[in-house]
This record gives C-alpha cells, structure tokens and sequence, in this order.
C-alpha cells in the first residue's frame, strides 16, 4: 500500500508500474470536468483545449459528458479528437508551410467533422483558400485577435475588420468567428484579472458589432485560457464559447497562479529513490526527460512529502534533492509529485498509468504526443 499525504493518491500496488510514471486519477479526472461544467453552466459552452492531456480517452470522458467541441494546437491533436468522435474540432494555430496541405489531407479524411483554423496574415489566408478550392472543399477560419500578448493575431480594429471581410471574400474558406486568447492574464488576484479580462473584452463585442454593420456575421468568439476561465463564464453572450484547457490535470504552477480555482492535480509523477549519496541527499529516477523543464531548474515539481526538498541538481534521467528527512528513504522507495507544468509534462510520456480508487486499472496512450499521426 503506498499512501501519500493525501489518501485520494494512495495507490495499493505500485508494483506494475515503471518510474518515472505520469499517473493520472480518473476519479479527480471526473471531479474536474464536472466542475468545469458548473462553472460554464452548460456543458455546450465549453470547447477545452486538448493539449494538457493529448489523450483520446480524456476526449472520450468528456464527450460522455455532452462537451462535443474540441479546441487543439496540433494536427495531431486534431486528429486524436476526430478518431474520438469530437464532431467540432477548432485548431487554434495560423496555417503555413506543408500544413495548408495538411487542413487539406485533414477535410478529406473527417468530411463529417466540422473544422475551422486561426489567420491573422493575408497570405496564408490566400494560400489556404487556393488549396480548398483546388481540393473542392471550404474551410472555416477564425480570425485571431491579439488582445496584449503579443504572441499572434492583429489588434481590434480597422485592420481587424479588414482581415474578416478578407477571410469570407476569399473562395474556398468561411470566416467563422474569432479566437480571444488572453495568456498574459495571470493575475493573482481575481478582481484584477476580472478588470483586465473584461478590459479586454468589451472591444471584441464592439468589433462584432461594427463587423455586423458591414453584414458580417461573427459565429462564434472562443475565448479565455485557463486562468480567464471562470470570468468569461460569468459573461452572457451568445456567441461566447469557454475553451480552458490545464483545469482537466491542472498543476501546481496554475493552483498557486489562480488560486480562486477549485480544481485539484489530477496527474502526479510517481518516482523512486535509485541513490543516497549523501546523508542529507535523495537521488530519484525523475530527470528532466519525463517533466517539463520550461519552469526554471529547482521549480519544476512539489514533493508534498518532503516540504523541506530542495531540488540541487537535475540531469536527463536524475533528480537529486536535498532535504532533512534522507536519512529515512533508501533506494526503491517511491514518492509522489505534482508538476508545475502539466502540459508539456504530459507530452514527454507514451502512455500513463490510470488509477481509479486507489488502484492501478489502466493505461491510456498519450496519443497526440507526436507532431504527427498519419496526416
């Protein structure tokens, strides 16, 4: 029996699974997606990112639950939601290079699916409408707003409006809303974020407003992120569609970020102890090749059974922590730990050990892990 600080991680038989493990609790798994549910009110609000977990079987949980829109970064992901049975599949991501080709490879294949992309340039915009046309096919496209990250996506305004009236000119392609991504909204406190997101949105509703003017319709507004996830939710519109994405795992990084969120780890590193080098040190199998190693170096994982630890040292397949209680572990020994950073973590793995009332009863692929699967 392996019981950690708290028993909804306890885990009867650790035997089966090899270290470093991504573990992932189906129970807490539910737990969270029902609880995005309430807090979107209606399950067909929501449109949550894939790419915290990659996994068709999350997929599956989620459609079980009346949740049929799906939100991606990757033509994998794309492709893992479709053989899910996702019906509505947004990849959020500006097409360029051989992936024009792909959106193309990617109608053909899931003509029942209905899938739409981000532009900001008109360039691509053009090239995606010439390959739709030369295939026979039309592809839906939202115009990404860029609302202070400044990572893609054009400003509200004239420029804005251009690009729309651009995208339903154009053969071969439907302008089909807007993608509002606000990642740089990670305020602490809730009522400075509620400021900046409704800041933020109030000029998204006047560009629906003035696109109208021109007899543009806007579809839909996929908006937020995970943080921004409960303030769009408390916003009543229409076309507003709820796309959180880390919630489903959810991490340390985002637990301590916004802390107003009631969602609880629901995929753990399980670890084990290979060496004791020194009386006050703890080598774990738990390198930067199975966690994500974005977070800076000693922040990258939160060991709740060792509150004193301190991560000294990390390599490719060693991570070596100095804490008081050493003296007390010896190599074989297994501990549990919560990454800051869930999503890229959850990439570095092929498969994950599902656990559900404290036991070991499956392992889902980590299906969109790769760049690509067949298209």
């Amino acid at each position: 029996m392996f019981g950690p600080w708290d028993e909804r991680y306890a885990i009867a038989d650790t035997s089966s699974i090899v270290t470093p493990a991504l573990v992932v609790y189906r129970d807490l798994v539910d737990q969270n997606l029902d609880e995005m549910i309430r807090i979107a009110g209606d399950a067909q609000r929501l449109r949550p990112h894939c790419k915290t977990h990659k996994m068709r079987a999350v997929a599956e949980l989620a459609l079980r639950r009346g949740i049929k829109k799906g939100k991606c970064a990757t033509f994998a992901e794309a492709e893992m939601l479709a053989d899910a049975g996702v019906p509505d599949i947004f990849l959020a991501y500006n097409l360029v290079g051989p992936n024009i080709a792909r959106a193309v490879a990617f109608r053909k294949r899931y003509p029942g699916v209905r899938f739409s992309c981000t532009a900001d340039h008109p360039a691509p915009i053009a090239a995606l409408g010439a390959a739709m046309v030369a295939a026979g096919l039309e592809m839906e496209v939202l115009l990404d707003i860029d609302t202070g990250q400044h990572r893609t996506g054009v400003p509200v305004g004239p420029e804005a409006i251009e690009q729309c009236r651009l995208i339903e000119a154009t053969a071969g392609l439907k302008f089909s809303g807007l993608h509002v991504y606000d990642g740089q909204n990670h305020q602490r406190d809730l009522r400075e974020r509620t400021v900046a997101v409704e800041q933020g949105w109030r000029p998204v509703v006047d560009l629906i407003g003035q696109l109208m003017s021109f007899g543009l319709d806007t579809p839909r507004v996929v908006a937020g992120g995970t943080g921004s996830f409960p303030i769009f939710a408390a916003i009543e519109h229409e076309k507003l569609e709820l796309s959180p994405g880390t919630v489903i795992f959810h991490d340390f990084g985002y637990r301590d970020t916004f802390p107003d969120l009631a969602f609880v780890p629901a995929a753990l590193m399980l670890t084990r102890v290979i060496s004791r080098p020194t009386p006050n040190r703890v080598t774990l199998d738990l390198g930067y090749k199975a966690v994500a190693s974005d977070p800076p170096a000693g922040n990258r994982l939160l060991f709740p059974d060792l509150p004193d630890a301190k991560a000294v040292l990390q390599n490719e397949e060693h991570l070596v922590l100095e804490t008081a209680q050493a003296a007390s572990f010896q190599p074989g020994d297994e501990i549990l730990a919560i990454p800051k950073h869930i999503c890229p973590t959850s990439a570095l793995h092929k498969q994950v050990f599902v656990v559900s009332e404290g036991r070991v009863v499956d392992r889902w692929d980590v299906t969109a892990r790769d760049r690509w699967l067949t298209i």
